[in-house]
């Protein structure tokens, strides 16, 4: 861009020259008129000659001017005109951002995207098949046909298939149920003790059975699916002793057919999780290791006619009124008896799976190292139309979209990589494998995260993001219009006094942008356009597009392409501005709420005597007024640089793009802690577990030791104030500024 301007002033430059050069031909008859009265002052005998002269000139001048008008009007070609083709320079457009949001929105159409629905639907494309192997060429031979600079990365994981042998079977007097649905990663082999229906397997829901005196130790747990992901609900039986967990879908919330079978995972985490923070390639070598997520009870999943036929029979106390409002037939809920005793057997088989995730990218034309990555998962279950086909089928339309604006004159700043992941289903496993393996580069270069997963259920939107894409969102839902009211914008629905109060949502750890977000510090998003009540067929075959149609109240299309032009637009805003559009500010609030809520927890416990021994609040006083300065005094950088100093924008984008990669803790070790975001992670390092263990204290759940508790502070405090030193610039710029704060 900086060449093609260059080359545009020159071209201005000699047009300016030539014109001049016209002008003064043109003056120069006038000047020899002039000449000739002044000679005729000084001289009176030669007055004969000089007015022959005059004439002449007069004459001569005259016939000039008529060819000079008449070049002018068109009547004789210029000297340009008769320039070869191949010797004219062409100018280039510069495109604003409405020239480009015009462009984009023009070529993003609902025909193009039902073809793409209609050759990237699969029946069957579960990760490692040859099913999910043929859609990932097509995506590859898409880049590749785009023009796209495509590439492949492969990688050797451990996955759960179905049993090889035998079924995984739940026994219950004497009856045997043989269930096709699983869970992968579940412990093998058999349970047995009584079963206690939990409700949905939240913590709440197993406090509120603690205080009815009904002890989980030993039981089988019957839990309903929905609310928290199964390795949530498996992790919380599992820590009040239970043998083994069942969960069913209970017709009140999956109003589907109740011999439907269930489809999941149990890592309480994603990658692979034989390979805990390394990356699952080929060859390579490293000691022995299990993820810390993975589950030590075994959990199924059981049809909903197998939990009725379970549940009928079971005794025991009436459960809490809310529990109770299933809607499994001929059934009265109850917790369940001593003699209602479960035995559940697991025979999943663990098998190592070449995956394959393809890439293609658009290299920006002035930071090609900095980039934005869009992804959406590939494999799924069964059919997986909203799981996969609309995220695969979209990322592929916005490729095919941005190098076709690139083709119109669009030159974007930094590089956009398309990502197609597999795995996808056991737990983002070929993401995180990636993420893994290029770590130490992607979370410099990797500015952000776009995921195209499951991004089509309905029609409101919904977001989990970093706190630093929040500005760039809003941005957004104010360009796109509304797929049930075209007339609006989708931020008009959601506008009011805390739009984001009424859209964002925190992210958790089975969001697909979860690895990106909390392992790699990538700034990240993942939204949806959905209907309030949750869409029932993820994790099942029944994920077609005849029934997310049915579940739809606006058209699937017009919702697509909308759903395609949020992503595209935060995309396009991000490579295409001399400054990320990333809002280094809004973490200040977030530390400030988590900070002030510490602070309430440590004033109340030492107020009731709990806490005697002096705590070093002002240690996160301090690193959060730290990081307030430096977001102050980057912003104020700013407003003062020239922004068409690109040397300048990649330093300040440098500075921005750090922040989240500095919110990872250095003091947990991404093998044992791979989530160490302290805001948006998941450890005792965070600033929530922090306030979640004093809270205990005053419950008196937990006992109160100030070294492990200052610890804890002191490890908050710093990795906050590091992330602030890195935030103000230079160490020579910032002339200890921070340590005064």
């Amino acid at each position: 861009m900086e060449d093609n301007s260059s080359q545009l002033e020159l071209i201005m430059s000699d047009l300016d020259e030539e014109a001049e050069r016209t002008r003064v031909e043109e003056c120069a008859p006038k000047q020899v008129h002039h000449s000739f009265v002044r000679s005729n002052q000084r001289t009176l005998g030669s007055i004969c000659f000089m007015v022959t002269t005059a004439l002449f000139i007069f004459f001569f001048g005259s016939l000039i001017g008529y060819f000079a008008y008449t070049k002018r009007n068109g009547g004789t070609p210029s000297c340009l005109e008769f320039t070869s083709s191949e010797d004219v320079v062409q100018t280039e457009t510069v495109l604003d951002w409405s020239n480009i949001t015009s462009m984009f929105k023009n070529k993003l159409t609902t025909s193009s995207i039902e073809n793409s629905f209609t050759e990237f639907s699969s029946i069957s494309h579960q990760a490692g098949s040859p099913g999910d192997e043929e859609l990932g060429t097509k995506v590859w031979k898409k880049f590749t046909d785009f023009g796209m600079k495509a590439w492949t990365d492969s990688h050797f994981v451990k996955i759960h298939i179905h049993p090889t042998k035998g079924t995984n079977t739940v026994m219950f007097h004497n009856k045997t149920f043989s269930e096709p649905g699983y869970l992968a990663y579940s412990p093998t082999g058999t349970a047995q003790g009584a079963i206690l229906y939990a409700h949905y397997g939240q913590t709440g829901d197993f406090k509120s059975l603690q205080n009815l005196n009904i002890s989980s130790e030993g039981k089988i747990v019957l839990i309903r699916a929905g609310k928290i992901s199964f390795a949530e609900k498996v992790a919380n039986a599992a820590s009040v002793n239970a043998s083994a967990v069942l969960i069913y879908p209970d017709p009140a919330d999956y109003m589907f057919d109740q011999e439907t079978d269930l489809f999941g995972h149990v890592h309480l985490g994603s990658g692979d999780p034989f390979t805990p923070g390394f990356p699952s390639f080929n060859h390579t070598r490293f000691p022995p290791a299990k993820s810390s997520g993975l589950p030590s009870i075994p959990a199924q999943t059981i049809r909903a006619s197998t939990a009725a036929a379970i549940m009928r029979k079971m005794g025991g106390h009436d459960p809490p009124p809310e529990w109770a409002r299933g809607g499994l037939r001929n059934v009265t809920y109850k917790l369940g008896g001593g003699d209602d005793v479960v035995s559940v057997e697991v025979n999943n088989t663990l098998t190592v799976t070449k995956i394959f995730n393809m890439f293609g990218v658009i290299k920006g034309f002035i930071d090609p190292d900095r980039y934005v990555v869009i992804g959406a998962q590939r494999d799924a279950w069964g059919t997986g139309f909203a799981k996969s086909t609309v995220g695969t089928s979209l990322l592929l339309e916005l490729a095919r979209v941005i190098t076709e604006m690139i083709k119109n004159g669009f030159k974007p700043w930094r590089s956009i990589v398309f990502a197609s992941w597999t795995a996808g289903e056991y737990g983002a496993v070929g993401a995180t494998e990636w993420l893994e393996g290029y770590l130490s580069s992607l979370n410099i270069k990797a500015f952000s995260y776009i995921s195209l997963d499951a991004v089509v259920t309905g029609s409101f939107f919904k977001a989990s993001a970093s706190p630093l894409m929040y500005d760039l969102i809003e941005s957004t839902l104010k360009e796109v219009s509304s797929p049930s009211d075209p007339s609006k914008s989708l931020y008009s629905q959601v506008a009011g006094n805390n739009w984001e109060v009424a859209v964002m949502e925190p992210m958790r750890m089975d969001d697909p942008a979860y690895p990106f977000q909390s392992f790699s510090g990538i700034p990240s998003v993942s939204f949806q356009l959905t209907e309030n009540k949750q869409y029932p067929f993820f994790g099942t075959v029944l994920d077609t597009r005849k029934n997310l149609e049915a579940k739809m109240s606006t058209e699937l299309l017009v919702v697509a392409k909308a759903a395609g032009e949020i992503a595209g637009l935060m995309a396009l805003r991000l490579v295409h501005d001399h400054l990320l559009r990333l809002n280094v500010e809004k973490y200040k609030n977030v530390m400030r709420i988590h900070v002030s809520k510490i602070n309430k927890e440590v004033m109340r416990l030492q107020k009731s005597s709990h806490l005697t021994e002096h705590v070093q609040m002002q240690w996160l006083l301090s690193a959060l007024g730290s990081y307030s300065h430096a977001s102050n005094q980057l912003i104020t950088s700013i407003e003062n640089s020239d922004l068409t100093d690109l040397q300048q924008c990649r330093i300040i984008n440098d500075q921005i793009m750090g922040v989240e990669r500095n919110l990872l803790s250095p003091y947990v070790s991404p093998r044992d802690t791979p989530f160490r975001h302290i805001l948006l992670g998941s450890g005792s390092h965070t600033l929530g577990a922090l306030f979640t263990h004093l809270a205990s204290i005053q419950n008196g759940t937990s006992s109160v030791d100030a070294v492990l508790l200052n610890n804890r502070i002191a490890v908050a405090a710093w990795t906050i104030h590091s992330c602030a030193s890195a935030l103000a610039g230079n160490v020579w710029d910032t002339e200890n500024e921070l340590e005064k704060i």
